[in-house]
């Protein structure tokens, strides 16, 4: 299998080997036969509701479209052909196919369909919708184009059989095969005249729940289906437990606070520390039957930060990025605003083994040094950069760093502002999705009037914030590189050429180096994990070189509150959303 570990099963119906789990550099830890996760209780017992906050609204129900304002729950009406484990950096197992086949050159990967699998309407899941739902999501226009860098290197789909299909690659990819498991199939009926002509439209899906309804783009409701045809599927036993599960959206974060001691949530998540703190009262919690928790998790943090546009002035200069990275006062808002519960974010792979340390070593420099002249020199010769430290000092040392970098950049001052040789002032606006980062937004803003810059923050709703991420109309804003523990594909959606040119991708910085676009091509092959782990500290260390992102902080723990009649189970996973695990694996308690 190409040195990557699979596990095989031999099927008693037929003499081929086929795969019940697919497993990325190392052996899956289910064995074959298993019957549940271990971050499952396969007993717990359905019933019940689970109500949770959603930021934002929302003005559609199709998933799939590049426009809108996209529901959050529509993903429980759909199976997809494989489960991720939650236990493992990167292993799949059967759901819709019940086994898959990589094929001896890696350039094929074929699964059966599992017979037993139905759709909301009845009709058996078949290879032809397979091939329909991967058609509409990487060739309709009007679909995001996530789907299309995701799947690229996908040369064609074939069902030799009703419930046989078979992807052909245009070359060998190290993990396609896998994350063509996560593909979300829905029936060949949903979209017969493409996703434009159904803005709206739900798709047909095989998935435990069905929708209920929605009330103005404020509520959405889905009823568990009881003769879910995968309930007792080693991928599904002991989930999805809650007979209706509720998102009820909030557009002001002190409305979602107000509801949490209202009542109104059965489970949150809660990412400002400053709330933790002091936004709930222990007699509030007690009376809604709340509590809080903390979970700890080994989670890879991505990169959180204020990305800036290399698109256009003034951040197309590398000088200006380095002086905004300088002037950010982390150590000050962690211990006034954030009671210091955070570590600073220094790596698009932090809380990773794959976060660049240093300067480049071992199998890390031997991948840059094949990159050769492209790169520029101070990559291999001086430590990766890290995000500055003003504990001791105050911020007034690395505001000078700044106004120094910005001098240098061709600014001079002229009645207490930095302008540039034409004398325009040096002006960029924040656009922000909300009042969450207000008081953070504030101190940095004050920090750099100091040194003669003005930045501008402009909060839009949902709706708005997202059009303009999507078009890259924006100066610098707020976002994650959300990264997992075996990165992939979607590193070329984040930082190639390609992606960069093409509006609603996640290239947001606007990154198109060519050392970065030969460095991508090792997350499409690579033989083991420590290759991958190589190929993901070279992409880190140029990145941050490059000085596309003020970078933010991060935990390594998540602080939830949730209702005592929840049912937790007693094992965490290693890699985990808290609200999505929660809704997939508690239960009410009886």
């Amino acid at each position: 299998m190409n040195k990557l570990w699979t596990a095989l099963l031999v099927l008693a119906v037929s003499p081929a080997w086929a795969a019940y789990a697919l497993s990325l550099g190392q052996p899956p830890k289910y064995p074959a036969g298993f019957q549940t996760f271990d971050y499952v209780n396969p007993n717990a017992p359905k019933g019940g509701s689970l109500s949770l906050p959603v930021a934002g609204g929302f003005d559609t129900l199709n998933p799939f479209t590049l426009k809108g304002d996209h529901e959050s729950g529509v993903s429980l009406t759909m199976d997809t052909l494989m489960e991720k484990s939650l236990d493992e950096p990167f292993a799949v197992y059967g759901l819709l196919a019940q086994d898959a086949t990589l094929a001896a050159d890696g350039l094929s990967v074929t699964f059966r369909l599992n017979p037993k699998a139905r759709f909301h309407n009845g009709d058996p899941v078949l290879a032809k919708d397979v091939a329909a739902s991967f058609h509409t999501l990487t060739q309709d226009k009007a679909a995001s184009p996530v789907y299309r860098f995701y799947w690229n290197d996908v040369a064609k789909v074939e069902t030799p059989d009703s419930r046989t299909v078979v992807f052909r690659f245009k070359q060998r990819n190290a993990e396609l095969h896998m994350t063509l498991g996560s593909l979300p199939v829905f029936s060949h009926k949903s979209y017969p005249k493409g996703l434009a002509a159904a803005a709206n439209r739900l798709p047909i899906g095989s998935g435990p729940y069905r929708f209920a309804k929605a009330e103005s783009g404020r509520l959405s409701e889905y009823r568990r289906d009881p003769h879910y045809w995968a309930q007792n599927l080693p991928t599904r036993k002991g989930r999805y437990n809650f007979d209706t599960v509720r998102f009820k959206y909030y557009k002001d974060d002190s409305v979602r606070i107000e509801g949490i001691k209202g009542g109104q949530y059965d489970f949150v998540q809660e990412n400002i520390a400053r709330n933790w703190a002091r936004a709930y009262p222990e007699s509030i919690l007690q009376k809604r039957q709340l509590s809080k928790h903390e979970w700890r998790h080994s989670n890879t943090a991505g990169m959180q930060g204020y990305v800036m546009n290399l698109r256009r002035p003034p951040f197309d200069n590398i000088l200006v990025r380095q002086a905004m990275i300088a002037s950010f006062d982390f150590e000050s808002l962690n211990s006034r605003l954030f009671y210091g519960s955070y570590r600073r974010s220094n790596s698009f792979f932090t809380n990773s083994n794959m976060a660049a340390t240093g300067k480049a070593e071992g199998d890390e420099k031997a991948l840059l040094e094949r990159v050769g002249k492209q790169l520029p020199p101070e990559v291999l010769t001086r430590n990766v950069p890290e995000p500055p430290t003003t504990a001791a000092e105050g911020v007034r040392p690395n505001l000078l760093k700044a106004r120094a970098l910005l001098e240098q950049a061709g600014y001079r001052y002229h009645n207490g502002k930095l302008v540039d040789k034409q004398g325009k002032p040096l002006r960029f606006e924040f656009l922000s999705p909300g009042k969450t980062y207000e008081r953070v937004n504030a101190k940095w803003q004050r920090d750099l009037a100091k040194i003669g810059v003005e930045m501008a923050i402009r909060t839009a709703d949902s709706a708005v914030f997202q059009k303009r991420l999507g078009q890259f109309d924006f100066d610098m804003t707020i976002t994650v590189y959300a990264n997992s523990e075996s990165p992939g594909n979607e590193q070329f959606n984040f930082f190639s050429c390609q992606a960069a040119q093409t509006q609603g991708s996640h290239n947001w910085a606007g990154v198109c180096h060519p050392a970065v676009e030969k460095i991508l091509k090792n997350f499409e092959h690579f033989d083991n994990r420590r290759q991958l782990t190589a190929a993901a500290r070279a992409l880190d260390r140029v990145l941050r070189h490059q000085y596309i992102i003020v970078p933010n902080w991060f935990a390594d723990r998540h602080r939830v509150i949730y209702r005592n009649t929840l049912g937790i189970p007693t094992t965490l996973p290693k890699y985990y959303s808290p609200t999505d695990w929660v809704l997939s694996s508690a239960w009410q308690k009886q």
